[in-house]
């Protein structure tokens, strides 16, 4: 075991496969370290798609408990990352699913009041700090908004931009599309989001992400 994980390593796999082929011969504190790591990434992506605070929370624990039944089966043939988005966006698009053939099963979600609002937390827009806190407020939600509205594979598409370590090659694995539509893909989100923002960006207090 370790000598393969050091033959991973030396192949410059990603740290976080080397914590899922730990996962893979039972240990635990490796899958609880990936857990600390992507809870907040994964329940961002899960609520922006499927809006509903009580759902998200219970599909991101899915997504966990998915991670951790198929760790004995798991190969390292991509970057971790990439996999567990996978699977996240795969549960997401399996949901909308069952939605669309059980409407009435998500019509409360409608109804979730401000104090069930996870937004602010798992808000992953630039942080920033302009002078009114009225402005700011109305940015946010309209920054939120536009977001919300996006066609899934735009929203899902930008969302995975803002993580750090992923490529546009990454991003396009999670997707199951080429490069150039997933760059297409997020070229179309930040300009959506320009004009949504539009009036904000006169006062300064936003700048939208460049095309």
């Amino acid at each position: 075991m370790f000598g393969r994980l050091l033959d991973v390593m030396s192949d410059h796999i990603d740290i976080d496969a080397a914590l899922m082929l730990r996962v893979r011969e039972g240990d635990r504190d490796a899958f609880e370290a990936l857990v600390d790591k992507y809870k907040q990434p994964v329940m961002n992506l899960v609520y922006r798609t499927l809006r509903d605070a009580t759902e998200a929370e219970d599909l991101a624990q899915h997504v966990f408990l998915q991670v951790f039944k198929s760790a004995q089966r798991y190969e390292v043939t991509a970057k971790f990352s990439t996999w567990i988005f996978t699977i996240a966006r795969n549960l997401c698009l399996n949901e909308i699913r069952r939605r669309s053939r059980h409407p009435a099963d998500s019509m409360d979600a409608e109804f979730h009041g401000e104090e069930d609002h996870p937004a602010r937390q798992i808000e992953d827009v630039t942080a920033f700090s302009p002078p009114d806190a009225v402005l700011q407020r109305e940015l946010e939600q309209k920054i939120d908004d536009a977001v919300n509205a996006l066609p899934e594979k735009q929203r899902t598409a930008l969302l995975l931009c803002r993580q750090e370590e992923f490529s546009y090659e990454d991003i396009a694995k999670v997707l199951g599309c080429s490069v150039s539509a997933t760059k297409s893909l997020i070229h179309r989100a930040r300009e959506t989001l320009k004009e949504q923002i539009k009036p904000y960006l006169k006062t300064g207090a936003w700048n939208a992400p460049e095309s």
